[in-house]
């Protein structure tokens, strides 16, 4: 189908026709997006409507997607993350921002240590294979319980050129191997409850993976429980938990933490300011190495 009402593009024509979607400004910027990321023209390119280079008919099918609300990352197949480029998938959720801002927390900190990492839900790959290029001296393994998401993760760390372990691994599974200490955990698991749909965009709901967003309504901290449960086993004495948080559920999470054996050490808030981010320790004792 062709949804382009000519064989030639102009920059107003494609923005105005997400506009009553994203509104004026986000409609620009997914269509600059698109002709950036995936046509690979300059901002000069796009408003000289430079059509050349452009199939039409190709350019025609991606904005039908856009039109039905597909998100730009999932039609151009990649994302930027962290100041590098990762491919993307309807398997994995996009990367945010949010997200990286957790890695950075993690670089400041261990930048200049050798250190043992598990990320638990790595999706993209974008935690395990960020840090793994950030902390020199790490050694990462990335667990998922979804194939399509190891795939996508696999294709990013080997087109990224890093080592990472990746593992299909479901840390719900009570036999999860437990012969490896690690000195950081970290996670961005499933914490949206089903009842706070209403408060997720429309284009997440209908696009990303249902199995990387959503935990039971009365169950909300069922991964956060399990990561500290597995931690308090395989995490090295005064070795780090960094969790991506739900901000409805921070002082529920504070308080399973402290009663798991755990000094909270942290709650920060994201560049939007709420309270996206935990840091936990673990109490060190003296049977633990």
């Amino acid at each position: 189908m062709n949804i382009l009402p000519t064989d030639q593009w102009t920059y107003p024509m494609l923005w105005k026709m997400l506009e009553e979607r994203y509104g004026m400004n986000e409609a620009k910027a997914v269509v600059r997006y698109l002709l950036e990321m995936k046509y690979n023209l300059s901002l000069a390119d796009i408003l000289c409507e430079k059509t050349d280079s452009v199939n039409i008919r190709e350019l025609s099918n991606d904005m039908e997607r856009l039109c039905e609300g597909v998100p730009v990352q999932y039609v151009v197949g990649k994302t930027l993350f962290a100041g590098r480029c990762f491919e993307v998938s309807s398997d994995v959720l996009i990367p945010r921002e949010e997200t990286a801002e957790l890695c950075r927390w993690i670089t400041e900190e261990w930048k200049n240590d050798t250190c043992r990492i598990l990320d638990v839900g790595t999706g993209s790959g974008c935690i395990a294979i960020t840090l793994s290029l950030d902390i020199p001296g790490s050694q990462v393994v990335a667990w998922d319980i979804s194939e399509g998401a190891l795939s996508v993760a696999r294709k990013n760390a080997e087109a990224l050129q890093t080592e990472v372990v990746f593992c299909r691994q479901d840390i719900l599974d009570e036999k999860a191997p437990k012969e490896t200490r690690y000195d950081i955990i970290v996670s961005n698991p499933p914490y949206i409850c089903y009842q706070e749909r209403d408060e997720v965009d429309e284009h997440v709901l209908n696009n990303e993976p249902s199995l990387a967003l959503f935990v039971p309504d009365n169950n909300p901290l069922l991964f956060y429980r399990a990561i500290m449960d597995y931690a308090k086993d395989v995490l090295k004495d005064t070795g780090m938990i960094y969790f991506e948080i739900n901000p409805h559920h921070v002082e529920a999470l504070q308080q399973l933490g402290m009663a798991k054996g755990f000094t909270l050490q942290e709650v920060r808030q994201d560049s939007f300011g709420k309270l996206r981010m935990l840091r936990l320790q673990r109490e060190k004792t003296d049977n633990h190495q």
